[in-house]
């Protein structure tokens, strides 16, 4: 062969060997990678809102409370006469009219007339829880204190005083002597010496509230016991057991806890709060404020 035709033989050769080459670097530089295995994210899917529903966003948030409404006691009409009566001593030295009419506020009118009174003392009238005996000496003067007059020569002017409070719980009218001492008159006519007694009939009407106790029973923090009702059968008074503690008796009794202050106005309180003690009588009877 000649010197030329092996020159061109070589050229082939290496030619062929390089095209092979740059085939085989094509296939490296191609090649599939292989597949890597995905990861997968779960996402939460919203829970529709139904229309006019508010959303809250953040983390721990609750519902909002529930607005806390002022608990109301609707007072008896005014001019509604609850109480009347007349009052005669048991020597007949004393006569004179009583009645009690509302104000329309909470409070009442005691009113007197036709007063007359031939004792030789000013003489007082006023109105007590228990009824004392005649001859009796007061110790205290109850509510409605009030000097009707010393003795009269005829019928003395109409007067009156005012009473706060559903007055029903007193039970007696009683008249005594308001002399400024012992010195000159008989012992029976002495200072606060009782001169009368009358028991009082009260017809007050029921007054509405908002306020509407129902017992739903003995529960965690409000275990006590129901010891009087209404005559409508709602409870009346509670007897606070060990671990009750004023939410609790609250919640038994379907109010608000500002309605349990509103009618317990005397618990006692701490720096931030009120509390209660077992043995504690609770009043949650509205109309009885």
């Amino acid at each position: 062969m000649s010197t030329e035709g092996i020159m061109r033989r070589s050229v082939a050769t290496i030619a062929g060997a390089a095209a092979a080459l740059l085939l085989l670097s094509g296939c490296a530089l191609f090649a599939q990678k292989p597949h890597s295995t995905p990861t997968h994210t779960r996402t939460a899917s919203p829970t529709p809102t139904p229309t006019g529903t508010p959303v809250r966003s953040g983390i721990g948030s609750s519902p909002a409370p529930s607005p806390i409404i002022a608990p109301v006691l609707t007072p008896v009409p005014s001019g509604t006469v609850v109480a009347e009566g007349d009052v005669a001593s048991p020597k007949g030295s004393i006569h004179y009219h009583y009645r009690v009419v509302s104000n329309g506020d909470n409070t009442y009118d005691a009113q007197y007339s036709g007063f007359t009174s031939t004792v030789p003392v000013p003489v007082s009238v006023t109105f007590l829880e228990t009824a004392p005996q005649v001859g009796d000496g007061l110790t205290y003067h109850g509510v409605g204190d009030f000097q009707l007059g010393g003795p009269t020569t005829g019928t003395a002017a109409a007067a009156s005083t005012v009473i706060g409070g559903k007055p029903s719980y007193l039970a007696a009218l009683v008249t005594y002597s308001s002399a400024p001492s012992f010195d000159g008159v008989p012992v029976e006519l002495g200072p606060n010496k009782v001169l009368a007694v009358n028991s009082v009939h009260w017809s007050v009407p029921v007054r509405a509230s908002n306020v509407h106790p129902v017992d739903g029973g003995a529960t965690p923090g409000a275990n006590g016991t129901v010891t009087a009702t209404t005559a409508s059968g709602a409870p009346r008074t509670y007897l606070v057991d060990s671990g009750d503690a004023p939410a609790g008796i609250a919640a038994r009794f379907g109010i608000q806890l500002t309605d349990l202050y509103w009618l317990n106005p005397d618990l006692p309180s701490g720096t931030d709060q009120k509390y209660v003690l077992a043995g504690t009588q609770l009043n949650l009877d509205p109309d009885s404020l």
